[in-house]
């Protein structure tokens, strides 16, 4: 196989087409509404950004730790402590470039070739592809649009075998906002200690839940899980701090030491700036309350805007700002010479004809949904809705 063949098969090619197309049409002044962008609207917090300007003019700017900055290491130790309840020393914790490169170097650490993953879907499109780098086998776990996306234990352990080395939990789930409920979680916690299974569970939109969600750490039930456990998150979903690119990854020391050894070959420290900017957000910041709301406002404007048009089905999410909705009943219909075949074909269709972006449910492991996002202002938000709804009766 050719490299540039590899490279191909394992990136996120349909997603990237839809974006490469909307990004050429805003190239041609031609204005593109975009569900498609999983990152806040909301800008980073003020107080945040002055603490970056104030170690850069102080001459901040050489190398640091590998394995991430001791302030910062001890900042995300507290608030793991007290809003996770999970102890850890400092070599147990790990600062990279983001969460999915914490997970990356996670499958490097645990992985043999012909381990398999358990990877509930939908998924985030990175899991499978990262597993399949270092040679892995993904196990596939469908969830329901009946039980709101929700994963089941039952249907975990169903997968298991003696070659299975690992379990994926996300939740709130990107892209369904699906939050595995507390029983739940404890029952996987029990398989996954009985069956001495790693758990890498991506925690990255724990502040986004809304309602009487939970968002709960299954490393917290006891130390058995927690042992086995990977906790990743980032500041980028909570702190609005995407493009900063602060993860970080909590385990077992011999885990941890382990990612950090792939670490340093790989990347080196994460950007120092960023990382005394991350300890400002992460000891010092703390309120959430009208962004969280504001989502909230948001999902239920959008929910009840797609359950009203003709041949659509939308499921309230449970958490982040995501609605993963049913578009099964347009596939067959026909555009000019065009037949949608696919929520890929239906995407294309909907930036062609309404300049509006959104994410097809094929490139998260489940055909039949699309993926928008709510984390776009309001007025935005509608009209691009009514694009939508507009450009769907265009199909007969």
């Amino acid at each position: 196989m050719k490299i540039a063949d590899r490279v191909k098969k394992l990136n996120s090619s349909m997603t990237l087409a839809i974006a490469d197309k909307a990004r050429e049409m805003k190239l041609n002044n031609i204005d593109v509404i975009s569900f498609a962008t999983g990152e806040p609207d909301f800008d980073t917090p003020v107080q945040i950004k002055e603490e970056a300007i104030k170690w850069t003019q102080r001459g901040y700017t050489k190398y640091v730790a590998s394995d991430g900055i001791p302030e910062l290491k001890e900042a995300i130790r507290q608030k793991l402590l007290r809003e996770n309840k999970l102890e850890y020393a400092a070599s147990e914790i790990l600062v990279c470039n983001g969460a999915k490169q914490a997970i990356y170097e996670a499958f490097g650490a645990i992985l043999n070739p012909g381990d398999e993953v358990i990877i509930p879907a939908p998924c985030y499109v990175s899991y499978i592809e990262q597993v399949k780098i270092f040679d892995g086998v993904p196990v596939i776990v469908p969830t329901k649009e009946e039980d709101n996306f929700r994963l089941k234990a039952e249907d975990i352990g169903k997968k298991i075998t003696d070659r299975t080395k690992a379990i994926v939990l996300n939740s709130p789930n990107n892209p369904t906002g699906a939050v595995i409920q507390k029983e739940e979680l404890r029952k996987i916690a029990c398989l996954a200690v009985e069956n001495q299974l790693f758990v890498i569970s991506d925690e990255v939109y724990e502040l986004l839940v809304y309602n009487d969600n939970e968002c709960f750490s299954i490393a917290a039930f006891d130390d058995a899980i927690k042992k086995l456990t990977i906790t990743v998150n980032s500041l980028s979903k909570s702190y609005c701090m995407t493009g900063w690119r602060v993860g970080y990854a909590a385990g077992d020391e011999e885990v941890i030491s382990a990612m950090s050894d792939i670490h340093g070959h790989m990347t080196g420290n994460v950007n120092s700036i960023a990382q005394k900017a991350g300890v400002e957000a992460i000891a010092n910041y703390h309120n959430f309350e009208t962004m969280i709301e504001e989502y909230k406002q948001r999902r239920d404007l959008m929910v009840k805007r797609l359950n009203g048009m003709p041949g659509i089905h939308c499921k309230s999410p449970d958490g982040a700002f995501y609605t993963y909705t049913n578009v099964m009943s347009y596939y067959g219909k026909i555009f000019g010479d065009k037949v949608i075949r696919n929520s890929y074909e239906l995407a294309e269709f909907l930036l062609e004809q309404a300049h509006v972006a959104c994410v097809p449910g094929e490139a998260f492991g489940m055909d039949g949904y699309i993926r928008f996002t709510f984390a776009i202002a309001r007025e935005r938000l509608m009209e691009g809705l009514d694009r939508v709804e507009s450009a769907l009766k265009l199909l007969r």
